[in-house]
Formats: C-alpha cells, sequence, structure tokens
C-alpha cells in the first residue's frame, strides 16, 4: 500500500523589503529625529566646555661633529685607546639616538620636571584665560591662593608623584618624531597657554644639549685621568708618546664640548607662541555627535520594531518549499 503525501514547509527568506524597512524609518522618523538633535547639542556642549589646547614645536639637526682629528687617531692608535677603555671613533649618529631615548627617559623627564618647577602648570591646570592670560587651576585638587595640594575623601594628597607627572607629561603634553629621509627632529609640546609651550619646548632643546654635553665632558675627563695615571706608571718614550697624543685628544674633547652651546641637536626652526590652538577640533566634534545620535536613532527604531512585530521588520517570509515524500 503506498500513498503520496505533499507537505508544504515554508522558511524565512532572507531577502530585505526595500518598502517595509523605508516605511519603518518614516514611522520612527521622531525617534531618530530626538536622538539626533540630542547628541548635536551635547556634542556642541562638549566642544565648548573644552579648552584650547596649543601646540609649540621646534625643529632640530644632529649637530654636526668634529670628527677629522679623532679619526687620524683612531687608525693609528685604537688598539691601544681600546685597552685604556675609550672610543676614537665617531659616533655622532648613534649619540643622537641616544640623546633621542634620554629625552624620553624616566629619569632626565623627573629632573626635567623639579629643575623648572612644572609640578603645578603640568599638574594643577585645567585651562588658560586668553583675555586676562591667566591660569584656570582646577581648585578640587589645588589651592593657588595657600599654593597648596588639596586632599581627598581619605585624607590623601592630590599632590602628583614623579611617576604621575611623567605619565601625563608623555600621553597629554609630549611628542617626539623624526623624518626619515632628512633626520630632522620634531619636539612638540602641548599646553592650555601657548607661552608655556613654547617655553617647555625651548627647554627640552636645551637641557637635553647640556645633559649630553655635561655627560661626554665628565667622561672625558675621567679618560684623561685614567691616561695621565697611565703615563706616570710608564718609561717608555714611545708608550708616554701615545698617552700624550690620546690625552690631547681627549682634551680637544673636552674643549669643543665647553664651546658648544647646542652640543648634540642644533636648532633649525626655534619654537614660537602659537596664536591658533591645535585642539579640540570643534566642528569635527560636532559632526561625529551628530552622527553617533542618528544612528542611535535608527538602532532604537529597529530595536522596536522587532520587538513589536515579532521578527526583523526588513525580513519577508515568501520562500516555499515543497517536499513529496512516497509510503
Amino acid at each position: 500500500m503506498s500513498s503520496n503525501a505533499a507537505q508544504q514547509t515554508y522558511y524565512p527568506d532572507d531577502e530585505i523589503d526595500l518598502r517595509e524597512l523605508f516605511a519603518t524609518l518614516w514611522r520612527g522618523k521622531w525617534v531618530i529625529v530626538l536622538f539626533t538633535v540630542v547628541f548635536a547639542f551635547a556634542g556642541v556642549a562638549y566642544a565648548l566646555y573644552k579648552p584650547n589646547i596649543y601646540q609649540s614645536s621646534v625643529l632640530v639637526a644632529p649637530a654636526q661633529e668634529e670628527g677629522g682629528g679623532l679619526s687620524g687617531l683612531a687608525g693609528q692608535f685604537g688598539g691601544l685607546a681600546s685597552l685604556a677603555g675609550i672610543n676614537l671613533s665617531g659616533g655622532g649618529s648613534n649619540q643622537t639616538v641616544i640623546a633621542k631615548e634620554v629625552l624620553q627617559s624616566r629619569a632626565f623627564l623627573t629632573a626635567f620636571f623639579h629643575r623648572h618647577n612644572m609640578e603645578v602648570p603640568l599638574m594643577a591646570i585645567k585651562g588658560w584665560n586668553e583675555d586676562s592670560g591667566e591660569w584656570v587651576y582646577d581648585r578640587s585638587e589645588y589651592n593657588p591662593e595657600a599654593s597648596e595640594w588639596l586632599l581627598d575623601s581619605d585624607g590623601k594628597s592630590y599632590k602628583p608623584s614623579d611617576w604621575d607627572m611623567v605619565e601625563a607629561f608623555r600621553e597629554e603634553h609630549f611628542s617626539i618624531s623624526e623624518a626619515k629621509d632628512t633626520g630632522i627632529i620634531t619636539v612638540s609640546v602641548k599646553h592650555y597657554s601657548p607661552v608655556m609651550a613654547k617655553k617647555w619646548a625651548e627647554n627640552l632643546v636645551k637641557d637635553i644639549n647640556e645633559h649630553m654635553r655635561k655627560q661626554d665632558v665628565e667622561e672625558a675627563e675621567a679618560r684623561i685621568a685614567y691616561l695621565e695615571e697611565k703615563l706616570s706608571e710608564t718609561n717608555i718614550s714611545g708608550m708616554q708618546q701615545v698617552f700624550y697624543q690620546l690625552i690631547e685628544s681627549e682634551t680637544r674633547t673636552v674643549m669643543l664640548a665647553n664651546a658648544q652651546r647646542e652640543y648634540v641637536f642644533k636648532t633649525v626652526d626655534p619654537a614660537v607662541v602659537a596664536e591658533e590652538k591645535s585642539e579640540p577640533k570643534r566642528a569635527l566634534i560636532c559632526v561625529i555627535a551628530t552622527l553617533l545620535g542618528g544612528m542611535l536613532g535608527v538602532f532604537v527604531v529597529f530595536i522596536r520594531a522587532f520587538v513589536a512585530n515579532g521578527q526583523k521588520p526588513e525580513v519577508k517570509a515568501d520562500k516555499r518549499i515543497t517536499t513529496s515524500t512516497a509510503v
């Protein structure tokens, strides 16, 4: 015994009904408009609330190193100099790389902050009054009248640590970049005050030059002392002549370092007081906020339609598959 039974099963199709889609959007147009307007006003308010930030930059190039005489000595006495712990080869490019890393190091920046009394302008300022030229303090953490940091609810002072200042400076104020084709280095500093940004940028270049100069002078003087000690211990005239020439080269290094103000970085374009802000991009903030509001409004409309209909509004169930079975 056999019989044919036709069973019809319906499956939802994944085709999108554009008319239903636009009808859903039209029904929820006021929701979309509401979200767009609210986010637009919020974006405008946030953009106006954000204070202006100014950037000042210094363009520097690696200083030319006087290495002619040292190169000659390196060829003649390189082996003996290496035994004495002295490097006579030119190291200008390597010195530039080291100077860049030192400029961003925690130890250098910490000393820089304390040397220039940057604790308050770095951590207690939240704006700058363009009309009066005065700072706007964060009075919830710092009392400018008493020049002291306040205490929180647990009795702990808001006074920042050295690490807090380094992190804030690296993330919000300081940047350094290098043009690979020319080797020109840009040291940039941002701050609410354009005058302060210019001052910090100038001081950074000045201090790194002084730091590297002082370090090289101290190392050269230590090598001179070592060579003079070895000179007094030998009676061989040939060795004495070698030591005299090595001492002469190190003395020359000290003299040139003391006479060279821009020791590692030579200023190509000095910092200036910025007349225009670099941040915030208020127009961009308003546009992004408006777009986010519109997209969120569309999303809410679709969610409401899905909940109301029990299925996605843009899906149309019209695909039919017929299967036949024989028994």
